[in-house]
């Protein structure tokens, strides 16, 4: 007998089985790692782009498919019982009588962006939590909306503004179709709920009506809103022609394309852009204040993906990479800050990039939206991971604990809140940095938005008849899979706060069928278990993991992302380094003093309230830091050994944005650095070039989640450092 031989086959035969001593595939089974779902094939179950438009890689599943659980579901009861779900009670802007919303005339005293803005959350917040009062007031303002349709197809209030034309000096009349583009998100999530079909003819008609207006009238660039954010327009004329199919609406989307802010050409005109008082005294014109067609944070965060939605029309790669520029460039030039966002206050100004800059809260949430729309037009998961950024840590510390007040402008490092007036530190004059129910006008109704979109958006339905969980969050979601059947899945995780997500079949016929896995990308070594047995593959940060195979009642899926501390040197903003374990970034814990003030005295002065209500029921709040802030870090060699992290207790309230009920804080070492103050403005003072130099004695410091911390430090200096050192994380930005 030839032993050798033997030997050789065994030794093969051990290799061939080293698979499935992790996991036994089954034969109809595949699992692969992919950059994004194939484009291939078409949904059977779901509403999806119909020819000739290109398809989305992702499909958004009807409203009331996902319901969430955990954290997120708190997030949601307190905006019911928070500004969210009683704004229709204390805004004036949401007053029923005389408001132009409810009127057959469509004349009202109240009635532009406010309704749709608060309507479009609270609604979707209604049909998410299944809460019968809210659906029904709701419905009070859908009822009438759909009741204001004309016969020439134009609905909701009259709108028409006396313009003088910038390039002839010829006046005229035009309409200003902003407010019905917000509108027309709430009567498709209504439509999605109800299947009414008037939804469908309201839409047709106002959209036959669009087409016949003049070139030269439509979303006129004098009335600046509407002509920077067309994209929501073109949104949803795509959405009704995926449902009618009628020709004459892709000639419509050109028309929107076409009279829509460019937001694809280079090299605008510079005063169609901003005006020169923005820039910082002592400093000249930057060229690159050509790169994009507006420097408003909220038309960036909204205007921005026009292209990229026009791309879907096009099929031109040019657009599609056009909202990835722009995206860029924002933030090269003013992103260069923890959290997601960008420096603007309102506006973004030359000069003025420091960390203590903030961004509106309506930019945040419309970045949040802008992703998600990203997301299902591309499929990059990168849209998901910068959702999740700004959702976890930017978001959070701009809206009160309660959801009862809320904050204009928030920024990374803000040691100071109160009703001041900080310009021209920021770019307002006023109130702005004040935690006050009834301030502003824009930014109190359309924050209304944030949770509910990032609910709905969990999970996706693929061309394929599978589903994708892009976003997670504990959650249960219902849809239809495979050949037809109605299945359902929960997510078990405490996800951003812990690594692992348990997904299970919950109920569902035995089907074949994928579902796809979003790898967060700074998910380093993920792992992958089906029924607790591994997968024997690699699974590749910021891609998905596809697993094809036959599901039934009981299989569970568990995904490991580990967690662990980077460091991200911020080069362009003085060397400044911020702190990060998984997908949350970390700011320093400053002890917080809340003063109770009179919202009557600290509001904007376009804040309106309705008549009768109690002020004294919805206060606002200074909070003024009760310990230091001007820390610096001291940091070992490598980085991460500098930092000790610590778990806590999951808190009883379900909510862990706020400083005492953080599960995962981090210990540091840290300097005072003394000639780090407020400035003149009432702002912490701009960074210094790090290394900084400080005599002060090394102190530990506490670092806790940045969206639970409504004062923080989230950019710091670092001390005595080698900035070079390593390992930084790459800024990719």
């Amino acid at each position: 007998m030839n032993y050798s031989k033997i030997l050789v086959v065994l030794i093969i035969l051990n290799l061939s089985c080293k698979e499935t001593a992790d996991y036994k595939k089954a034969s109809n089974e595949r699992i692969e790692i992919v950059d994004r779902p194939s484009i291939g094939d078409s949904n059977s179950h779901y509403v999806s782009n119909r020819a000739p438009l290109r398809p989305s890689a992702l499909i958004k599943l009807p409203i009331g498919s996902i319901s969430p659980k955990g954290w997120l579901l708190e997030y949601l009861m307190r905006q019911k019982s928070g500004m969210s779900g009683n704004l229709n009670t204390i805004s004036a802007w949401l007053n029923k009588e005389d408001n132009a919303w409810m009127s057959k005339d469509g004349i009202g005293k109240w009635g532009w962006e406010e309704v749709p803005y608060w309507l479009k959350g609270y609604a979707n917040m209604g049909y998410i939590l299944e809460d019968e009062e809210i659906i029904e007031e709701a419905k009070i303002w859908i009822e009438s909306a759909l009741k204001s349709q004309k016969p020439n197809g134009y609905f909701g209030p009259v709108s028409d503004r006396n313009i003088e034309r910038e390039r002839t000096g010829e006046k005229a009349s035009v309409k200003d179709y902003w407010g019905n583009m917000i509108m027309l998100y709430c009567l498709q999530s209504y439509y999605e709920y109800s299947k009414d079909e008037r939804v469908i003819d309201l839409m047709t008609n106002y959209f036959k009506y669009q087409l016949e207006v003049p070139d030269e009238d439509f979303l006129s660039r004098e009335l600046w809103w509407q002509h920077v954010r067309g994209g929501d327009n073109l949104h949803s004329v795509i959405w009704l022609y995926n449902r009618i199919g009628e020709r004459w609406l892709l000639e419509l989307m050109k028309k929107i394309h076409r009279n829509t802010a460019n937001w694809s050409s280079r090299g605008h005109s510079r005063d169609s852009i901003i005006s020169p008082k923005h820039i910082r005294p002592g400093m000249e014109w930057p060229d690159y204040f050509g790169d994009l067609i507006d420097w408003h944070n909220v038309n960036i965060s909204q205007g921005f993906r026009e292209p990229a939605q026009y791309y879907l029309v096009s099929g031109d790669s040019t657009d599609l990479n056009a909202s990835y520029d722009n995206f860029k460039i924002v933030r090269n030039h003013f992103g260069q800050v923890p959290g997601g966002m960008f420096g603007s206050d309102e506006n973004t100004r030359p000069g003025y990039n420091d960390p203590r800059q903030g961004t509106e809260l309506c930019g945040m949430v419309e970045q949040m939206n802008s992703n998600e729309h990203l997301l299902r037009i591309t499929g990059d998961p990168f849209w998901a991971d910068h959702t999740e950024e700004v959702a976890f840590n930017t978001y959070p510390a701009a809206v009160a604990p309660d959801f009862k007040s809320l904050r204009y402008i928030t920024s990374p490092n803000m040691v100071l809140n109160d009703s001041e007036n900080h310009a021209p530190g920021i770019d307002n004059t006023g109130p702005f940095l004040m935690f006050n129910p009834f301030s502003s006008r824009c930014c109190q109704h359309n924050h209304t938005q944030g949770w509910p979109y990032f609910s709905e958006n969990l999970w996706m339905a693929t061309p394929d008849n599978g589903l994708a969980a892009v976003l997670y969050a504990e959650n249960s979601v219902k849809a239809t899979v495979g050949k037809g059947t109605p299945v359902e899945f929960s997510t078990t995780s405490k996800y951003p706060f812990e690594d692992t997500v348990i997904v299970k079949v919950e109920k569902g016929e035995k089907d074949i069928y994928p579902l796809y896995f979003r790898v967060p990308d700074w998910a380093r070594g993920a792992s992958l278990l089906i029924n607790g047995e591994k997968a024997n593959l690699g699974l590749d940060e910021g891609k998905y993991v596809r697993i094809y195979r036959e599901w039934s009642v009981g299989d569970t899926i568990t995904l490991t992302f580990p967690m662990t501390i980077n460091v991200t040197k911020w080069a362009k903003n003085h060397n400044s380094v911020s702190v990060s374990y998984g997908p949350l970034t970390y700011s320093l814990k400053i002890d917080e003093k809340y003063v109770v003030q009179p919202s009557t005295e600290t509001a904007m002065n376009d804040s309106k309230w309705q008549d009768g209500v109690d002020v004294n029921n919805w206060p606002s709040f200074e909070i003024r830091a009760d310990s230091p802030w001007n820390y610096g870090l001291v940091l070992s060699d490598p980085v991460t050994t500098s930092f000790e992290v610590v778990k806590r207790d999951w808190p009883e309230n379900n909510f862990p944005f706020t400083q005492e009920d953080v599960p995962i804080l981090i210990k540091a070492k840290g300097k005072r650095i003394p000639n780090w103050t407020l400035d003149e403005y009432g702002l912490a003072g701009e960074l210094q070039d790090s290394p900084v130099k400080s005599n002060e004695a090394v102190q530990q410091i506490e670092l806790i989640p940045m969206g639970a911390a409504r004062l923080r430090i989230s950019a710091f200096p670092v001390i005595g450092n080698d900035t070079n050192a390593k390992p930084w994380r790459d800024v990719k930005k």
